[in-house]
């Protein structure tokens, strides 16, 4: 019996071993905390190691060594297997076990998640299975397990952590939304990020569609880009893009502007980079506009929260970037008040200083905010996330916008951005 190691125990860690199990495999899961659903696994004849990762471990031989990405690849234990073979993401391996997914891969910097879940939208209007799954929550291996028999369209986002385990993916259709720089406390400088962001299509072929963007200035430079292409615009005409009517794809207007669903340009782009990855994988016309405009949104991404004496609140925790903020802050044309700081992922906020002209008061907090204060002298700086709301509510009056953008990710005080999504919200409407 072939053995696999699983490093890390978090749901996507338990996913692929109940998975990997299931197909015959001897997993061996390990986790330096402990490990959930303990006795469900074992009862798999999964093997359990908590709270450590014992070097017997490094002495076996692996078909495949899967690692969840939170982990860092310079922990040691991780470090010394991948001396001698490759590191996986969970991805990469559930797929190879669902050969009737056509998958679509949607990664960059900014709107992954709200094209993945736009994407979703589309596809389950096309009368097939349609499963929604990669870095936006639900692991990859939980759809396998219980569907990998099954034809179906897949929306899969997947983030560069992820693409650096993958030697096998190969999307049916795939994009590169936009790329700035991001990460660069885990990758020190941009080359690597953007080489992972390029992973995405490193196995598609001339029978597989990548949708370009046209806007963005790095992407286009890229001289292994398949062949095989559709592109989107909002600048300019491309096969989909934005004219005065609304989106156009590929000369015929699918969703007229005044009934698109979401707030700002950004989200234009998202929409007919989604609206590309449909029509890659067979959806109608119909199909597509009727996806588009029922959306709802994505949760934690310019989400409206309140409005409370005529000040709107506004949860952007998904902000984990300067780019994101950017964007976030073009969306509006009344006073916005700006919440913003936390985990330094020494990117620098440089990039946000052209767009401080739109913003009335600056209430920054956390780890970061004194460089914020740096690019903005008249911020008013608090040490928690609860108090720069309070400071808020105080401060703002009828006619302005509350936005809550970090431009940076959540693990100085949270364990993640949904977290502090949510409790931004709470805080809100207490």
């Amino acid at each position: 019996m072939e053995k696999v190691l699983v490093i890390g125990a978090a749901r996507s860690g338990i996913a692929i071993s109940k998975l990997l199990a299931k197909k015959g495999y001897q997993v061996y899961v390990t986790d330096k905390g402990s490990i959930a659903f303990k006795e469900q696994l074992e009862s798999l004849g999964i093997v359990c190691i908590e709270k450590e990762h014992p070097d017997w471990l490094l002495e076996q031989t692996y078909r495949w060594v899967i690692k969840n990405p939170g982990i860092p690849s310079t922990v040691e234990f991780v470090r010394k297997l991948a001396e001698t073979q490759f590191i996986y993401n969970e991805i990469d391996i559930s797929l190879l076990f669902a050969s009737g997914f056509q998958v679509a891969g949607i990664t960059g910097t900014n709107g992954k998640t709200t094209t993945t879940a736009l994407l979703g939208s589309i596809l389950q209007k096309s009368g097939k299975e349609a499963f929604i799954g990669g870095n936006i929550g639900v692991p990859m291996s939980e759809i396998v397990d219980k569907y990998g028999d099954k034809e179906a369209l897949v929306s899969c986002e997947i983030a560069a952590f992820q693409l650096d385990g993958c030697l096998h993916f190969h999307p049916k259709a795939a994009t590169i939304l936009n790329l700035s720089p991001d990460h660069l406390d885990v990758y020190g400088n941009v080359t690597p990020y953007f080489q992972a962001k390029r992973r995405i299509y490193q196995n598609m072929n001339d029978e597989d569609t990548f949708v370009l963007n046209l806007d963005d200035p790095i992407i286009s430079t890229f001289d292994d880009l398949p062949k095989n292409r559709l592109t989107f615009s909002v600048l300019s005409k491309a096969d989909a893009y934005l004219s005065s009517e609304g989106l156009i794809l590929l000369n015929q207007l699918i969703v007229p502007i005044e009934q698109f669903p979401l707030v700002g340009k950004h989200n234009v782009a998202n929409a007919l980079a989604a609206a590309c990855l449909a029509y890659a994988l067979g959806c109608s016309f119909e199909q597509i506009a009727s996806g588009i405009m029922e959306f709802a949104g994505v949760e934690h991404r310019i989400e409206f929260v309140k409005n409370i004496e005529g000040v709107a609140y506004y949860n952007d925790s998904k902000g984990t970037n300067s780019d994101a903020t950017i964007v976030a802050l073009k969306s509006f044309d009344q006073p916005v008040i700006l919440l913003a700081g936390g985990y330094d992922k020494k990117t620098g906020f440089n990039e946000l200083i052209p767009y401080m002209n739109r913003v009335k008061t600056m209430i920054a907090y956390g780890a970061t905010k004194y460089q914020l204060q740096a690019i903005y002298p008249e911020a008013i700086l608090v040490d928690t996330l609860d108090q720069a709301v309070a400071l808020a509510k105080q401060i703002a009056v009828s006619g302005d916008v509350v936005l809550f953008s970090p431009a940076c990710a959540s693990w100085d005080q949270f364990d993640n951005y949904e977290q502090r999504g949510r409790i931004f919200k709470e805080l809100v409407c207490e």
